[in-house]
């Protein structure tokens, strides 16, 4: 295991700690979130943890549960989650965050908004002091729209592209059936400003700035890790 991976898998068990029986449980997606739920598959199986049910926000997340045994639940049954555990590819000290890597953001955020509490799991890497610097930010589109989207994005000062699918030709298309524009900003100054212009343009139905959804976050380092709460007024400092 590699010393990120084991970062990773570091931080997703310390997350898990804050699972209490009888909660309702956003669980993310992505390769760190994989980590947290087969810990809580293991908690459940050793009676550990029990009258958990998780609320998935992908397709690979709801095979990767049921095979960690994970009972499921909706948000028509649950409106209100108790926590939700996800990852990021890039993260400050404010605990905003960029999501979207895997194709998954809208759900990721429309679970992230109904918890009470949501916490972030990351290694060190993914710590900026500027969001965008050294990545993109996924846009979630509606296919009708692809062309006149794509020249609006570059308008705000992006170098743009439609996100291609591996393994077969053509666009990746999430979940939802839509498709995904990464948007290179460079560094964002302002990315609530940013965000909400993004969100004024049609076409766009979600993107992956993640800001001010963040309680809390997990950030695994070498032979450690943080706990970070949202700093408004600091700076990086290195883990």
């Amino acid at each position: 295991m590699s010393a990120s991976t084991a970062a990773k898998k570091k931080a997703a068990i310390r997350a898990v700690k804050h699972i209490e029986n009888g909660m309702i449980i956003g669980l993310g997606s992505g390769t760190t979130v994989s980590f947290a739920i087969k810990h809580i598959g293991e908690l459940i199986a050793a009676d550990k943890l029990y009258d958990i049910y998780g609320v998935p926000t992908s397709i690979q997340t709801t095979f990767e549960a049921i095979k960690a045994k994970i009972p499921l639940t909706s948000l028509d049954e649950h409106p209100q989650l108790d926590l939700g555990i996800d990852g990021a590819d890039q993260l400050d000290v404010k605990l905003n965050a960029i999501k979207g890597g895997g194709g998954a953001l809208m759900r990721e955020k429309i679970v992230a908004a109904a918890c009470k509490e949501y916490i972030l799991i990351a290694d060190e890497s993914k710590l900026t002091d500027v969001l965008g610097n050294g990545k993109v930010v996924p846009i979630e589109i509606h296919p009708f729209a692809v062309t006149p989207t794509l020249k609006s994005v570059e308008k705000l000062g992006a170098k743009v592209s439609l996100r291609q699918s591996s393994g077969k030709l053509g666009p990746l298309v999430t979940d939802n059936g839509n498709y995904i524009i990464d948007a290179d900003f460079g560094p964002i100054q302002d990315p609530w400003w940013l965000n909400r212009e993004l969100h004024a343009i049609p076409g766009i139905i979600e993107t992956g700035m993640f800001l001010g959804y963040a309680h809390l976050a997990y950030v695994g380092g070498r032979g450690s890790v943080k706990r970070l709460k949202p700093q408004p007024d600091a700076t990086l400092k290195k883990i």
